[in-house]
């Protein structure tokens, strides 16, 4: 999780240079739960959005005020910030059918 802690404190992962899904993962330091939520967060880009997507990741013990513009109330949370509109999910995301419904990556299962 070393990684998060870039020179401006943002980290950004972008798979291509112009991507079509923009996320943005709200981290607390180091934690586990931190580390879980960026590497389930890895796996499930790679497996439904391989090259069509960038992770930007803010660290909030380092930038707490970045937290107003998303309102940002619990951590981790990913914000889909494009393609509109805004959603979030808050937790470690390691449950992929609900973070991929979250994000309208693919629907949701009909019994």
């Amino acid at each position: 999780m070393s990684a998060v802690r870039s020179a401006n404190n943002v980290k950004r992962i972008a798979a291509r240079s112009v991507p079509e899904w923009q996320l943005r993962l709200y981290v607390a330091g180091t934690t586990a739960r931190s580390a879980a939520a960026l590497e389930n967060l890895k796996k499930l880009c790679e497996t439904h959005l391989a090259g069509r997507y960038s992770i930007e990741i803010v660290d909030l013990l380092l930038n707490p005020q970045l937290a107003a513009g998303d309102q940002i109330f619990a951590v981790p949370t990913l914000v889909r910030k494009f393609p509109e509109p805004i959603r979030k999910i808050i937790g470690d995301l390691s449950n992929e059918e609900r973070v991929l419904v979250g994000l309208d990556v693919q629907p949701a299962h009909r019994a």
